[in-house]
């Protein structure tokens, strides 16, 4: 009876023990270039390089220093740990329209297309401050990869 009390609350904690760590998460890469592996380890080889400094990624697994990225194509592999930052960028995945404030009413300043690079500076309700290339302006937070 003991034992099977022990096996219980042991059950207990494996199927309530909920963490943070178990649920995806988006990242940036913090280099120009970034490189990634086959498999958890600098002994693994390289499979590709990517080359966009504050590429936003998804981290969808982790083991020791190494983290399973994917990227907004389903490109993915093992990069190490020191080569990410907090997320602080997004893809848009359609065509948008980057506005001079934070309504559709304001002057529109460019259109943003698919698979652009956006760099957050300010969130407001559903909308973003974003910076790409030489334009800075809001865009509705819909449609963007890496959020």
């Amino acid at each position: 009876m003991k034992i099977f009390r022990i096996s219980f609350v042991l059950l207990l904690l494996v199927l309530f023990n909920h963490t943070n760590a178990d649920e995806n998460y988006f990242l940036s890469l913090k280099y120009k270039k970034v490189n990634v592996r086959y498999g958890p380890g600098l002994d693994y080889p390289i499979k590709f390089v990517y080359l966009k400094k504050n590429f936003p990624v998804e981290v969808i697994d982790e083991k020791e220093n190494f983290r399973k990225i994917l990227d907004y194509k389903n490109n993915g592999g093992w990069v190490h740990r020191s080569q990410l930052k907090k997320n602080g960028s997004l893809i848009a995945l359609e065509e948008k329209i980057l506005f001079n404030s934070s309504t559709k009413y304001s002057s529109p300043i460019a259109v943003i297309k698919s698979g652009r690079l956006l760099i957050i500076k300010k969130r407001k309700k559903n909308w973003l401050k974003v910076a790409t290339g030489d334009y800075t302006g809001w865009v509705i937070n819909e449609n963007l990869w890496g959020n």
